[in-house]
């Protein structure tokens, strides 16, 4: 036996030592189930494994030496969500070829050990919510091709080491909710403040302004403990002198400042660049339909260059016929700007007026991106000249993958939680590289601000999704929730491997996307995925390189059986999140975290 799955099941009881007596096995995977007792140290027999995952059980106890003794442990040792207690052993560093390493969610104590820094093939380090203490070790900067790291939730004190700025493919650092203390680097990952996350560190200071952490103090500063008598005697006098000053000062800036509040009423707690109606009436050529290159139930999108701008822009008017509301409207823009995450499109400002009739207008301006809605691409319009739009697998899951770390982002990074409401394919944008841009994610803030219920936008009336897309509870319940963008998320993936739109007319009468999905699991997937995908698939697998030539059969079957492999934990995901009890949804970390692995394993077996 060489691979043995078993994850997703209510699999009870002890993993048994006798699984030691497979020793050619080199894929164990028991995740997600309901096993308890200790992992046993005869794992360490099966001296081929190449994944380990027990992660989402309940196991308890050390982790067992013998398991980082493997030598052959080179993709994926996960044991993550249990109860583990003990030390990480310094034995770790024995994994010189592994690529992802996740003990997140136990109760690991003790240093982060040095000898970490010797795994020099990780990629993904997960070490969060568990009891570390003592210092980040500076072993980690000499992972030259760690992409993503992950300490947040522990007790970690000392400083960042600045050589992690060093590490060119650091594309995430979470080291939230720790006591983390003195100068943030500023180069590397930490010039990208939506790509790091640092909060619950009240002793942090420095890095890139937009981390909006204190400045250091200045070294400068902390010599000058002696001074003479003559010196406090010139600051007395000077003091008094600079105070009368400073009164009259005052006085007149009270005054100045109170005649300009009642003379600009609409700048008022404003930071966003201002944009007036006219601008934008100017800029769409009155907002003709030549310019317009989306409508929807929340307003209309139209394409143009303002002219305070380089680029082209896209200006979404919103159908908002609330009167007033312009102050918390302008403040729920301001907000939205500072959102900043490479999977979301850019606000780039927001203009609250009166049109040319009287009548209320409230618009946002958005970065423009160029290659349309994932909507779209997935359902092109057969009457249109385009007829080349085509997502393969390996894109798909990267659009996936990306919808899924903005909406992480939004759920957990931000300083309140951003709940979209709306998540569905016609408002996920497409980039230059086809890089996923989510889009339209502050609306139910912004129509909650109008509405007057700002301070409560898990209540809001105003958005609460697509037919199709929201959640069941929706239908029953005012309140939205970040379970119910888990449940819209699910579907999106379902229908990015099918092809198929959740409102069509097959799903009717008890059927739907999630039960025609369920119903093909796991034996006849092939059958319901997206003809273009199986297209493009097919001739992926029947077209071989040069180098491939001799050796075709074995590698289109090897490849055919990766597809498959790589189709099902997609599928499985989509399913895992479109399920109706909200409480049974997987989170968006679990769904980052399976992303990654899919991601790795399908890279490596090609």
């Amino acid at each position: 036996m060489q691979s043995l799955t078993m994850n997703n099941n209510k699999f009870s009881g002890e993993i048994p030592a006798i699984i030691g007596d497979l020793r050619q096995l080199s894929e164990l995977d028991l995740a997600y189930n309901m096993l308890n007792g200790n992992i046993p140290s005869a794992i360490g027999n099966c001296t081929r494994l190449q994944i380990l995952d027990v992660s989402s059980n309940n196991l308890s106890g050390i982790i067992p030496s013998q398991v980082f003794e493997i030598p052959s442990l080179s993709i994926l040792l996960n044991i993550s969500h249990n109860s583990l207690n003990g030390t990480l052993p310094s034995e770790v560093g024995l994994l010189k070829s592994i690529i992802a390493l996740d003990v997140s969610e136990n109760h690991l104590s003790n240093k982060i050990p040095e000898a970490i820094g010797e795994c020099e093939s990780l990629e993904y380090l997960y070490l969060q919510g568990n009891s570390f203490h003592g210092i980040i070790p500076p072993s980690l900067a000499s992972l030259k091709g760690l992409q993503e790291l992950d300490i947040s939730r522990n007790q970690l004190s000392g400083t960042i080491p600045q050589e992690l700025q060093n590490i060119s493919v650091l594309v995430y650092f979470n080291a939230s909710f720790n006591m983390l203390e003195g100068e943030v680097p500023m180069n590397g990952v930490f010039r990208n403040a939506t790509e790091v996350s640092l909060s619950g560190n009240g002793k942090l200071c420095g890095g890139i302004s937009s981390l909006r952490l204190p400045p250091c103090p200045s070294k400068a500063t902390k010599k000058r403990k002696h001074h003479g008598f003559k010196i406090w005697m010139i600051v007395i006098i000077t003091s008094s002198v600079v105070f009368l000053l400073l009164l009259s000062s005052i006085l007149a800036l009270v005054s100045r400042r109170r005649r300009q509040r009642k003379a600009s009423v609409d700048s008022t707690n404003e930071k966003v660049p201002r944009v007036s109606y006219q601008n934008l009436y100017n800029a769409t050529n009155g907002f003709s339909t030549e310019n317009l290159i989306g409508s929807g139930g929340y307003g209309s999108v139209y394409k143009a260059i303002l002219d305070s701008a380089e680029e082209v822009v896209a200006i979404k008017v919103l159908n908002l016929q609330l009167k007033g509301a312009h102050k918390s409207f302008t403040a729920e823009c301001n907000a939205l700007r500072n959102i900043r995450h490479r999977n979301l499109v850019k606000i780039v400002t927001c203009c609250s007026s009166v049109d040319y009739k009287g009548n209320h207008f409230k618009a946002l301006v958005y970065e423009y991106i160029s290659n349309g809605s994932l909507d779209k691409w997935l359902h092109p319009n057969r009457e249109s000249s385009n007829q080349l739009r085509m997502l393969n697998l390996q894109q798909r899951l990267e659009v996936i993958r990306g919808v899924a770390s903005a909406m992480h982002y939004l759920h957990y990074e931000c300083e309140q939680p951003v709940i979209h409401c709306d998540l569905k394919p016609s408002n996920v944008l497409l980039g230059d590289n086809m890089d996923a841009q989510v889009s339209d994610f502050g609306l139910a803030r912004l129509i909650s601000a109008v509405d007057g219920n700002s301070q409560n936008q898990t209540s809001t009336s105003g958005i609460k999704g697509t037919i199709g897309y929201a959640p069941p509870e929706y239908g029953t319940s005012s309140q939205v929730s970040i379970e119910g963008d888990i449940y819209s998320f699910g579907i999106l993936v379902l229908e990015m491997l099918t092809g198929k739109r959740p409102t069509e007319e097959m799903f009717k009468d008890g059927c739907s996307l999630h039960n025609y999905a369920r119903d093909a699991c796991p034996d006849n997937i092939l059958e319901i995925v997206d003809a273009t995908l199986l297209s493009l698939i097919g001739e992926e697998i029947q077209t071989p390189t040069a180098a491939e030539e001799n050796n075709h059969i074995e590698n289109a079957g090897h490849l055919e059986s990766n597809v498959e492999n790589c189709l099902f934990s997609l599928f499985k995901i989509g399913l895992a999140c479109s399920v109706d009890s909200p409480r049974k949804r997987m989170n968006m970390m679990e769904v980052n975290r399976e992303l990654n692995i899919i991601k790795n394993n399908y890279g490596l077996l090609m």
